[in-house]
């Protein structure tokens, strides 16, 4: 794990390694690198927005619990980001197969697992007032 990190931090080390790609392929696994910390900060961004602007919900801190929750998230997609890219990177230069990752599913798990409390916690609310 410690090399992998390394990796992230001196990506000349990569160039080493294999051979020369066809630059459209590193400029895709970069595109894809930059999709990832979108999709990284889109979960802060949002972790923030719950946290501020939400209005408190029918189970005690349950608000605050989804904010954490988005902002680790996007932690966590923007660390995935660059190891995926280094890994990739280092897959293309070798010619082997890309690495597998399930990280896009557990993502997409969460992420739905989180709308369907917020439903819930919507339609209780709503219940409440009524």
């Amino acid at each position: 794990m410690r090399e992998r990190i390394r990796q992230w931090w001196n990506p000349d080390r990569l160039q080493e390694v294999g051979t020369r790609p066809d630059y459209r392929f590193s400029l895709a696994n970069e595109r894809t690198f930059l999709a990832w910390l979108r999709t990284g900060l889109a979960l802060i961004a949002g972790g923030l927005a719950i946290a501020q602007f939400l209005p408190p919900l029918p189970l005690t801190h349950l608000r605050e619990a989804i904010a954490v929750t988005l902002l680790l998230l996007g932690g966590a997609v923007a660390l995935h980001a660059v190891d995926r890219w280094v890994r990739t990177e280092r897959a293309i230069r070798l010619g082997t197969e890309l690495p597998p990752s399930r990280f896009p599913a557990l993502l997409a798990l969460v992420v739905a697992v989180g709308a369907l409390v917020l439903i819930a916690a919507t339609l209780l609310r709503l219940g409440g007032n009524g």
